[in-house]
């Protein structure tokens, strides 16, 4: 038997995202619910976010946030091996979304999967993904996170509607000869895997938020400094901390634990809503976009949420 060239280290080589172009606001929602912006913004601090277009599809979207961290790489369809989708809304179970995007991308025969670790599932594709180069599985890996929460809610029940949104976002992972991605810190409690849940296709999306907002602000940070732990890298030496985009409230409270005052937070869900898989890469992203991180700091990446999974690693920004 013949052990394949091991890489030293996987690295994100380029992020991208798509958000669809419909943006519902506060006040749009107030108009068919009993909720208004100053109670939205109170408690999950979101002041708007994307729902996308009649017809627009996650794999629409999943293909938009590939192809532009595949752009952004420098790297060829053809340099690419393995397709992961982290995702848990996808209207059909078959096929997968990451053959579906891979064709569309040009990208041939590559290993294609999905993962559903719900809100976690970016961290859970990440780790995967560098485990794949490191041990010579794949060459280069594009890893998506994208969700259309919006079908899969009831746009009557505030609890959930005025959270969750749509969008994708996109990371390409290839080898290095230093480590760009630490070790992956994941777990999960499932004896609170009721608190988020989907009964089944005639049902919507139900959330305990108060349960889940408790689990979070008490379990998480210490999942942080672990994988800041694992990684040799103290939080003082972090330049941002992008957590999943749950609640304001629930980021402000995990980042105050963390101590990492010098690090830019991610604050994404102000303008995007809660968009679970996709919104680590997606903020992280419009982060690198919009000039807050530079290429080569250090970012803490910790997603959470329906399982209850949580994920996080230190990663090397693009």
């Amino acid at each position: 038997m013949r052990i394949p060239d091991i890489a030293p280290g996987g690295k994100v080589l380029a992020f991208g995202h798509y958000q669809p172009s419909n943006v519902v606001t506060n006040d749009d929602l107030a108009k068919t619910m009993d909720t208004n912006d100053e109670w939205i913004q109170s408690r999950v601090g979101i002041k708007e976010r994307r729902v996308a277009a009649h017809g627009e599809s996650l794999e629409d979207m999943a293909t938009m946030a590939g192809g532009k961290a595949l752009a952004a790489s420098g790297l060829s369809p053809d340099d690419v091996d393995l397709v992961i989708v982290a995702t848990c809304t996808l209207e059909s179970q078959i096929p997968n979304a990451s053959a579906v995007v891979a064709h569309r991308l040009g990208i041939t025969s590559p290993g294609a999967f999905d993962v559903n670790a719900a809100c976690a599932g970016f961290c859970y594709a990440l780790g995967t993904a560098d485990s794949a180069v490191r041990t010579g599985s794949a060459r280069n890996v594009l890893v998506i996170g994208a969700e259309k929460l919006s079908q899969w809610l009831d746009w009557t029940d505030r609890s959930t509607a005025v959270i969750f949104a749509d969008g994708a976002g996109a990371a390409v992972v290839g080898p290095s000869d230093t480590p760009g991605i630490g070790p992956v810190v994941w777990g999960s409690s499932g004896d609170k895997s009721d608190a988020i849940s989907i009964k089944d296709r005639t049902d919507f999306l139900r959330q305990e938020g108060q349960t889940v907002f408790r689990w979070a602000t008490t379990t998480l940070h210490p999942v942080a400094l672990e994988a800041c732990s694992r990684a040799g890298v103290d939080p003082s030496e972090l330049a941002a901390f992008v957590p999943h985009q749950a609640n304001l409230r629930i980021i402000e409270a995990i980042a105050r634990k963390l101590g990492a005052d010098q690090a830019v937070v991610a604050r994404d869900i102000v303008n995007a809503g809660n968009t679970s898989a996709a919104s680590i890469p997606l903020a992280l992203s419009r982060m690198l976009e919009r000039g807050e991180v530079r290429s080569g700091g250090l970012a803490l990446i910790l997603g959470f949420g329906a399982g209850l999974t949580y994920a996080g690693q230190v990663i090397e920004i693009p």
